[in-house]
């Protein structure tokens, strides 16, 4: 079903552009999976089917396809496959499964469609609809990614949805374990296709994880950890492909055994370095609040910064910062600042046992040295379990070969696998069932 999402898109899309009304690769696709499972095609997804060619009928005749109608039209992506899923346990596992939409199971948002944020009282409706509904002899299959603001619009969460929802549901129900189910066995050392002997890293806290997902790892967003790490729920990473293997299991810090020097590596490329030395305001205050109120008017996020008393240092996505946005930039802080911007930089992010920091940046820097890479800024995040470097983009893939050399050589891992109630599994971004 991976592909259903683009092919949504690309039908309201064509509704809108040349006002053909057409969802024949959806449907194409839904009957072949409903087929080849024995499922009766037109009882299971025919409805919503019709639902869909309705509403690209409207794109048509409205010419209008807004967030809120994109965010219904890929709706129906999820609502097709946790059908057809349930279907199968039922008929042909002899589970006693049952599928739901997630805005029908009580999941609320705020009204930002395409990027919406689940409302708190979103808890208390799950709680209320598994005692209700659900029941203990249940086997619930539910949307991923997909809710409904107070209005009764549906809304999508945006990058790591799904995986957000199964925390949510977790979180609302206290399970035991949330596992999200992925195409590696757990998450790495570091990226396998730069350094082919990482290895799946057996533990690491919450806190670890959002700092490794944020600066460049895509296995799980930081947005679906925020509930699972509010009310305590491990959460285990685990390979469709490889079930056997334990996974990750991403836990509170004090939870955790491992004493290691390193958790993790990350790489983020294309970013650019920004320079910014103090002129006129050497020293007075107001400088950064000068310089962040000016990215903050251009609607540019920093990633890592590194300050003195007469310079500042950071980094920008490079694809949110053109050449125009450079120029209007320098020009709105030359009375108080010289700015220069170089592209082609990398990060490399080290996610580290704070109380070892002195030890891992003296072996980190050893190990950079003797490639003769030259790190142009460093910045220890506030969180403290992240040491950032920044190098050149070229000089990228060799820096974490000698970190990952230097900290996990001979290094291997292996953990338990407790019970879980809540799993998700995710083919894409977008695309999943919970």
């Amino acid at each position: 079903m991976g592909s259903t999402t683009n092919e949504l898109i690309a039908a309201g899309e064509a509704a809108l552009r040349d006002g053909v009304v057409d969802s024949t690769s959806v449907r194409n696709r839904a009957y072949a999976v409903c087929d080849a499972l024995g499922l009766d095609r037109e009882a299971l997804v025919d409805p919503l089917l019709m639902q869909l060619d309705q509403l690209l009928m409207g794109v048509k005749f409205i010419r209008e396809l807004s967030p809120r109608t994109r965010d219904y039209l890929v709706s129906f992506g999820e609502r097709l496959s946790v059908r057809i899923f349930a279907a199968h346990l039922l008929y042909n596992e002899g589970l006693p499964a049952r599928a739901f939409d997630a805005f029908d199971v009580g999941f609320r948002t705020d009204s930002n469609f395409q990027n919406a944020e689940i409302l708190e009282e979103t808890y208390d409706h799950i709680r209320g609809f598994f005692q209700r509904v659900v029941g203990s002899q249940t086997l619930a299959v539910i949307t991923g990614f997909i809710a409904k603001d107070c209005e009764g619009h549906v809304t999508t969460l945006g990058r790591g949805g799904s995986d957000l929802t199964a925390t949510t549901l977790g979180a609302a129900l206290a399970t035991t374990e949330v596992q999200v189910w992925k195409d590696v066995d757990g998450i790495m050392t570091t990226d396998p296709r730069l350094v082919p002997n990482a290895i799946p890293v057996a533990d690491m806290s919450f806190e670890e994880a959002a700092e490794l997902a944020y600066f460049g790892a895509k296995v799980l967003h930081p947005v679906a950890m925020q509930p699972a790490m509010r009310f305590n729920i491990p959460v285990r990473v685990k390979n469709s492909y490889n079930p056997e293997a334990p996974g990750t299991v991403i836990l509170r810090r004090e939870s955790l055994p491992s004493e290691r020097p390193v958790t993790a590596l990350s790489v983020k490329r294309g970013v650019q370095l920004v320079d910014i030395v103090s002129t006129r305001m050497l020293g007075a205050y107001g400088f950064l609040a000068r310089v962040f109120a000016c990215f903050a008017t251009h609607q540019l996020s920093v990633d890592v910064i590194a300050t003195s008393e007469v310079s500042l240092s950071l980094t920008l996505d490079a694809n949110a910062c053109d050449t125009n946005r450079q120029q209007r930039i320098c020009k709105e802080l030359e009375q108080i600042a010289q700015v220069s911007f170089s592209s082609g930089r990398a990060i490399i992010s080290i996610i580290s046992n704070v109380r070892r920091s002195s030890e891992i940046l003296a072996r980190a820097m050893n190990a950079l040295h003797e490639q003769r890479i030259e790190v142009q800024m460093i910045s220890q995040g506030a969180s403290k379990f992240n040491i950032s470097m920044v190098v050149h983009n070229d000089e990228a893939i060799t820096a974490v070969r000698a970190l990952h050399e230097e900290f996990f050589d001979n290094v291997s891992g292996n953990n338990g696998t407790p019970s879980a109630t809540i799993a998700a599994a995710t083919s894409s971004p977008i695309q999943g069932v919970v």
